[in-house]
């Protein structure tokens, strides 16, 4: 049955205007995304199909064209227009940080760098490096390793923080392996780092291990 038999209480699109995006499941605002199903399938049970065959939505959002082509239904425009999306949604958090003080707004710096890091399938390390007002100045990912392991050089951190003229900077990192719990690597890479920060008079403010959906922060728990 398409979507336009339903009773219009239960269409996604009037759900989301009368109770808000909060109130939809995921499939159901991917089937606004999609907008049309194809025969035989609505674009809800479309939507629950690729749910279920990646296995999550950061899944989803890291699969490569040929990997998203595998559904039926799914074709290189709707794989464009979903990086659109997912590229549309950092650049606004970037916006919002870049605008205003980030130990005013946490959860908003946890969205971004989730955006960013969680549906990484290999281990990423990233800096943001803040002015004075602790205002984002640009993000960046100073080192790339495999799924267990990424080689982080202090040396590099604080050039980089030397040339964006940066006065504090939040360290970051996933865990592909979706377990956000620091490593003892992790601990001592984090005070070796704060070490060497300290000695140009540049702060660390805050260092934040991404794991899909999951976030542990070091300030949070008072390991800096």
């Amino acid at each position: 049955m398409a979507i336009t038999d339903w009773p219009e209480e239960q269409r996604p699109r009037e759900r989301l205007i009368l109770h808000g995006a909060d109130a939809l499941s995921d499939s159901e605002l991917l089937a606004l995304f999609l907008r049309v199903g194809v025969p035989g399938k609505s674009a809800v049970d479309l939507a629950r199909e690729m749910v279920q065959h990646f296995g999550s939505l950061n899944k989803m959002f890291s699969a490569s064209l040929k990997e998203f082509l595998v559904i039926h239904g799914l074709g290189p425009a709707k794989f464009a227009q979903l990086q659109a999306v997912m590229e549309l949604a950092r650049r606004a958090l970037r916006e919002e940080l870049q605008e205003g003080e980030l130990l005013t707004s946490p959860q908003t710096v946890r969205h971004y760098l989730q955006l960013l890091l969680g549906s990484k399938q290999h281990e990423s390390f990233m800096v943001l490096f803040l002015d004075v007002r602790n205002r984002l100045i640009t993000a960046e990912e100073m080192f790339r390793g495999t799924l267990t392991h990424a080689s982080v050089y202090p040396r590099e951190i604080v050039k980089s923080a030397l040339t964006h003229n940066a006065a504090a900077l939040i360290l970051a990192h996933n865990h592909p392996s979706g377990i956000a719990t620091p490593s003892a690597a992790d601990l001592t890479l984090t005070q070796l780092l704060k070490q060497a920060l300290a000695l140009v008079e540049i702060r660390v403010l805050d260092h934040v291990v991404i794991a899909g959906r999951h976030c542990y922060s070091f300030a949070e728990h008072g390991e800096l």
